[in-house]
């Protein structure tokens, strides 16, 4: 589970992080037990009480550090919302945006929408992105080559005029663009490869102060009947698996959604069998660790 691809899968937690987890465990347990012993003893010495004083300060600043962390996780929208609007401002603690291009996004809108995984955010995760000014963007290929390759080439214009101020270059399966920084303005998503719907970009005038990781990612809700490609590669994906895998990485889910999308009236299951399944989860996932190393 890579964002570049010459990364490999490398667990990410920080090591001090974990030993200041286990000292917070010990210490919350620890600190329960001379409480009781405290109030049995009839003379507490100076030194104990200067301990259990000192221990309740150093709690109290751990305590704050964790809730000043996960404040930064707080208002990000939730992935309901995100695939009920196809849209999703982000606050300023986010600096870095990863916009998925999905499965089945060389299908064609017009005459090919029962292939799609959703018609909702059917090629990026969001169709409709609002930034603040100093958020970078990457996008990340994952329409996978079940017969054939299908490599994207993604190009953002300007909303006003269509002149081209960004392009992705070729990215193959699995492949991500370098971050880009956009001015503040208006800007339109277009994929020069396929029949793609196009997305939109704002940048706003609120600058970036925070450097969270932040993207979307769908999964099969369970374990599909049939996970192998067409190479007989195998694929372990499915929600559980993730609810794994993103932690064991550095990354932190912030929010599912599971949906149903079954529109194809002659495909067993009514799902297009590329996708393995019509139950999907919409994933929102970030991370504060460097973009590069995601």
């Amino acid at each position: 589970m890579t964002f570049y691809k010459h990364n490999s899968l490398n667990p990410f937690v920080s090591l001090l992080s974990l030993l200041w987890l286990i000292v917070f465990v010990s210490s919350s347990s620890w600190l329960t037990t001379p409480v009781i012993g405290i109030e049995e003893a009839t003379t507490p010495n100076n030194t104990d009480t200067e301990l259990l004083q000192q221990a309740s300060i150093e709690l109290a600043v751990s305590s704050s550090s964790v809730n000043n962390s996960s404040n930064v996780y707080t208002n990000i929208p939730n992935a309901e919302s995100i695939y009920n609007s196809e849209s999703l401002a982000l606050p300023t603690s986010v600096g870095s945006f990863i916009i998925l291009i999905a499965n089945e996004a060389h299908e064609s809108w017009q005459d090919e929408r029962h292939k799609l995984i959703t018609d909702k955010n059917s090629y990026y995760i969001p169709k409709n992105l609002r930034i603040p000014q100093g958020t970078t963007i990457t996008f990340l290929n994952a329409d996978a080559p079940w017969d054939t390759p299908h490599p994207q080439t993604v190009e953002i214009t300007e909303a006003d005029g269509g002149e081209v101020v960004y392009s992705t270059g070729t990215l193959e399966y699995t492949n991500s663009s370098e971050p880009r920084l956009l001015p503040v303005g208006n800007y339109t998503i277009v994929n020069t490869e396929y029949e793609a719907t196009e997305g939109t970009i704002s940048v706003d005038d609120h600058k970036s102060n925070g450097n969270l990781v932040v993207g979307g990612f769908y999964t099969p809700t369970a374990l599909v009947e049939n996970n192998k490609d067409n190479d007989g590669g195998v694929h372990p994906g499915s929600l559980d698996y993730y609810r794994t895998e993103f932690p064991n990485n550095g990354f932190r889910i912030l929010s599912e959604y599971n949906f149903t999308f079954n529109t194809c009236d002659y495909c067993p299951g009514e799902y297009w069998p590329d996708n393995k399944t019509g139950n999907h989860t919409l994933i929102v996932f970030a991370t504060e660790q460097p973009l590069a190393d995601a």
